[in-house]
């Protein structure tokens, strides 16, 4: 599982790199269109995710500014990380 989420990471990460690098310097054609709609569509769902996270999480874990951050940035692979964390809590703290 570590390794998925790991992949998952760095391939989030790049897609990231590719979407913003698209917006100073944009691709020709069609591609440019395409990835800044991907971006918005993005920007929205990890969005989402970040709401999703806050609400699951706050409750369970002490939460800083940093790990809405990493949610934030890696979308679906950084709720797994929490996920994995809340699950590894004493039954007493969940």
């Amino acid at each position: 599982m570590k390794f998925f989420i790991t992949a998952g990471k760095s391939f989030t990460l790049l897609t990231w790199l590719v979407m913003f690098y698209n917006l100073f310097i944009p691709f020709e054609g069609q591609v440019s269109i395409i990835l800044n709609i991907l971006l918005l569509i993005t920007v929205m769902m990890h969005f989402f995710q970040l709401l999703i996270f806050h609400t699951m999480f706050s409750s369970l874990l002490k939460l800083k500014i940093i790990d809405y951050i990493k949610v934030y940035f890696f979308g679906v692979f950084g709720l797994l990380v929490y996920r994995q964390k809340v699950l590894d809590l004493p039954p007493a703290e969940k």
